[in-house]
């Protein structure tokens, strides 16, 4: 079963990934967990996403599309990145969310594809 992590990073997070002096700190801590499930084979698809204000958010109102630049909302903690994991249940989904280094992670189980 294919399971998507979703990684929750704050304003200060996404800093440090540009920040010269702490970005290699910041690329250390999420070294070894990305080498983990790499080496695990569970890994069927992830990446990194770029700072929130570099979004582009589109919303349907009155069946006409409006563009906003930024993200759907200001909130302490934005999407900084996600992997979809081949695992066998939602527990081993689980186990792999808990040993990231992010502080907030969301587990989500996909819906298999339309064939």
């Amino acid at each position: 079963m294919n399971y998507t992590l979703l990684f929750y990073e704050s304003k200060e997070d996404f800093s440090l990934r540009t920040d010269p002096l702490r970005q290699q700190e910041y690329l250390a801590s999420w070294s070894h967990y990305v080498n983990a499930l790499r080496d695990s084979r569970i890994v069927v698809s992830g990446s990194g996403l770029h700072a929130p204000e570099t979004a582009t958010t589109l919303r349907r109102r009155n069946g006409e599309m409006l563009v906003q630049d930024g993200p759907i909302t200001e909130a302490k903690e934005q999407l900084g990145g996600f992997f979809i994991i081949d695992v066998p249940d939602v527990d081993t989904a689980l186990e792999w969310a808990a040993r990231c280094p992010s502080n907030a992670v969301e587990v989500r189980r996909n819906i298999p594809p339309i064939k």
